[in-house]
């Protein structure tokens, strides 16, 4: 039932005259102001991973993200005020996998938040649903919470470099069009400790983890099916991400790419045509049918990068309603400026075991 209701308001019409605002160049980044929340645009998300380990060799990877999906714009008049009436539709999710085992854990919550149990910027809290929070305690600095699936963690972030800004001024466009692009940030490299916690006990971690925030109004196009998006981490204090967009045709839009990061915080784009990433192997999910690919080849030359690229393990599938994808742990192993190099990292991959839903542009009105 959840999956219809969360469609249907995805696809509802505006209220005559109501406007979101769009993601063009200008913005000026504020900080910690902008770890908030940002109403004005349809949607939004603070999206953390990370790869942690224990004192014994245990490896685990995480992901917590919330979501802001907008119903109506701030300014829009709404007939009557009533709990039951939104603005946002609010949710988030959750998942722990245990790189040894194989297991993963994946969870989800959704609500209105029309008593309080959920929401953006009170205090402290960044966001939060119910006992899943994130609190910021300084300026690129977290605390996170979560439990479900029958895992659960409790961890502190804090970030070891600045803000990296993709795109133009922080503006990364993703398809042609005035306003198709979000204003997007990254802490590429955030020194984590705390607690993960499985069926079989509690364990202290440390590691390396990776924030996402991007916001938005109707950024996709609608030929433009999925992405794949790769976050990583190097042992010699670089990092990188780099995305393609997946269009109907098969073929890479040419809106794709992505930042490199040197270890003194350097950043560097990286443009479509600067890239190349192949995929060379797929995992079919047992659930929804979707064949991710989970092996990829990765080439960068002006960077002297060259990676093969791997999922720590193929089963990290979120299959939720009503959006499934594959979100998890990958390892690779190379060159980077001409020297060997490793890496840890995150790779999302949408529109293979569901279709995207509530991120393309609506079709054009009837003249």
């Amino acid at each position: 039932m959840r999956k219809f209701v969360v469609l249907l308001i995805l696809l509802l019409p505006l209220p005559v005259g109501a406007e979101w605002e769009l993601a063009l160049p200008g913005w000026q980044y504020s900080f910690p102001a902008d770890h908030g929340n940002h109403p004005g645009f349809k949607t939004e998300w603070w999206y953390f991973t990370g790869n942690l380990g224990n004192k014994d060799g245990r490896e685990f990877g995480y992901q917590l993200t919330f979501f802001r999906q907008g119903i109506t714009p701030p300014k829009a008049a709404i007939p009557a005020t009533s709990r039951f009436i939104a603005r946002n539709i609010q949710f988030a999710h959750f998942a722990v996998a245990d790189i040894g085992s194989g297991k993963f854990h994946f969870a989800q919550k959704l609500t209105r938040g029309a008593f309080g149990e959920a929401g953006f910027d009170e205090g402290e809290k960044v966001a939060w649903i119910d006992d899943w929070t994130c609190q910021l305690t300084g300026l690129h600095s977290f605390r996170l919470r979560a439990v479900g699936d029958g895992a659960e963690i409790d961890l502190a972030l804090e970030s070891e470099k600045d803000p990296v800004f993709h795109g133009r001024e922080g503006v990364s466009q993703k398809a042609e069009g005035e306003g198709r692009a979000s204003h997007y940030y990254s802490l590429t490299r955030l020194k984590t400790t705390g607690t993960i916690t499985l069926p079989e006990g509690s364990f202290p971690v440390t590691g390396l983890s990776w924030f996402d925030h991007e916001w938005a109004t109707n950024q996709l196009a609608a030929h433009q099916t999925g992405w794949d998006w790769f976050s990583l981490q190097f042992s010699d204090g670089s990092d990188l991400m780099i995305f393609q967009i997946r269009t109907s045709d098969g073929s890479r839009d040419p809106y794709s790419g992505g930042t490199f990061v040197a270890p003194d915080g350097t950043q560097t784009p990286v443009s479509n045509s600067a890239f190349a990433l192949i995929p060379s192997g797929e995992w079919k999910s047992p659930r929804t049918g979707g064949r991710y690919p989970t092996r990829w080849k990765l080439g960068i030359p002006h960077l002297g990068i060259s990676l093969e690229i791997d999922a720590a393990f193929e089963a990290q599938e979120l299959a939720l309603q009503p959006v499934a994808y594959w979100e998890g742990a990958i390892r690779a192993t190379g060159s980077l400026g001409g020297q060997a190099a490793s890496a840890r990292g995150y790779l999302e991959m949408t529109g293979y075991g569901s279709p995207v839903v509530g991120m393309q542009a609506p079709p054009p009105a009837a003249p």
